[in-house]
């Protein structure tokens, strides 16, 4: 086997000079995968992971070789945080867990869910001042929220958000790349207080549907598993962190880059327009979409996968881009990275959406915003429909006019555009 390509002083200041540029480490690991290759090592003190990129290796990962890898990462935030949460778990645990919840999340039963994420996505815009500046980073969480308490867990969260507002975000900030990284000590102070309000506050959502059973959801299927309080709890919590702020990042980045790209914006507002006929967007089994829909949402998810990275701990010595990563070793594997690659794409770096026209093939495992194989997101047909109906409604009923063209990509528990995606926005007359 081969050994891993060393990095040089040059490359360290070309990566450094990335880092001052875009106020984001996103830049220097593109350095680092161009000049170092497909695989490298992260160098800082205490936190030292193999680094891969690529089809083959997402092939590997994902599918032909899981077995070689855990999920679990017993000292990570998101382990402390998730407990036995099916994002975190491995083998029979984790496809039991995936099992009970699937039946809720399945892309046939999803229509039933169209006309409530339409209408949670206007009562958000009934706040909204015609003229008024928002910021659709906090505008599409306050929606995502909405449609993920009230999808699968039957609870209207409307009078309830202001006071989880600040809890949740904790929650998020809680799991995100921080400085226990090079510490590997998880931070306390400012914490335990908002998780433990969470945690209040979902424990009385199950009380109460214990007391008032037979909602088909997501929540009545963990009940009626037989599952207890607590492992109903790692579910939900699961669900409402990795659910909604995956769905926050898509929905601000696809108003950043169709802000950032008005023609592209023009003819997408104008085929919902004619698509739509003043009628509200319904199921995405009803045909009226327009192909730029699901074009730009794709080459949305391609750019800025929310979910960047996955972190995977070896379990059994893996080759990968033909150097040996050891078993015990952390091991990330960059989404972004993939699909940013210039061998499986021409001009990786640019917002094209005419790559998903019917037709036009990827790589395999070239696309892989979801992952892949078995353990591939659960909720992304339910993402993914939410995504088209709320982008469609919004552009239905307002103009937006992007205000702010400086924006960077920050490394949280998801991708998301910082320091917000700021637009104006105008109701359209009817």
């Amino acid at each position: 086997m081969k050994a891993l390509s060393e990095l040089t002083p040059e490359i360290g200041r070309q990566a450094l000079g990335a880092i001052l540029r875009e106020g984001s480490i996103l830049g220097a690991l593109r350095v680092m995968y161009h000049r170092l290759g497909r695989i490298f090592r992260i160098p800082m003190p205490r936190f030292h992971p193999f680094v891969v990129g690529g089809p083959d290796s997402a092939r590997k990962v994902f599918v032909t070789e899981r077995h070689k890898v855990n999920w679990r990462l017993p000292g990570d935030p998101v382990t402390r945080l998730l407990r036995r949460g099916v994002l975190v778990v491995n083998g029979e645990e984790h496809d039991l867990l995936r099992k009970l919840m699937e039946p809720s999340l399945h892309s046939g039963d999803l229509p039933q869910y169209s006309q409530m994420m339409v209408q949670q996505t206007d009562r958000v815009t009934s706040t909204w001042g015609d003229g008024e500046t928002r910021d659709m980073l906090v505008e599409s969480r306050r929606i995502a929220l909405l449609i993920v308490m009230q999808g699968l867990f039957g609870v209207d969260f409307w009078e309830d958000m202001p006071r989880l507002w600040k809890p949740i975000l904790k929650a998020i900030r809680f799991i995100s790349p921080g400085f226990w990284i090079l510490s590997r000590r998880i931070p306390r102070l400012g914490f335990h207080r908002s998780l433990r309000q969470v945690d209040d506050y979902l424990f009385g959502i199950i009380r109460t549907r214990r007391a008032n059973p037979g909602q088909p959801d997501l929540l009545g299927h963990l009940i009626e598993a037989g599952l207890d309080d607590d492992r109903i709890r790692d579910q939900m919590l699961t669900m409402l962190i990795a659910g909604h702020d995956t769905s926050t990042a898509l929905l601000a980045w696809t108003f950043y880059l169709l802000g950032s790209h008005p023609d592209i914006y023009d003819r997408l507002q104008s085929d919902l327009d004619t698509a739509l006929q003043g009628k509200l967007p319904s199921s995405a089994a009803s045909g009226w979409q327009p192909p730029l829909l699901d074009q730009v949402i794709k080459e949305t998810l391609r750019l800025y996968p929310p979910i960047h990275v996955g972190n995977r701990l070896v379990a059994e010595d893996m080759e990968l881009e033909g150097c040996l990563v050891p078993a015990g070793e952390r091991l990330m594997v960059s989404i972004y990275l993939t699909q940013r690659d210039g061998e499986s794409w021409e001009d990786p770096g640019l917002f094209l959406p005419q790559r998903f026209e019917r037709g036009r093939k990827q790589p395999p495992f070239a696309y892989i915003p979801f992952g892949r194989g078995p353990r591939a997101c659960i909720g992304a047909a339910f993402g993914l429909m939410e995504a088209r109906l709320v982008l469609a409604r919004l552009l239905q009923t307002f103009h937006f006019q992007l205000m702010n063209s400086k924006v960077h990509a920050h490394m949280g528990a998801t991708l998301e555009p910082r320091p917000g995606v700021y637009m104006r926005v105008h109701r359209k007359s009817t």
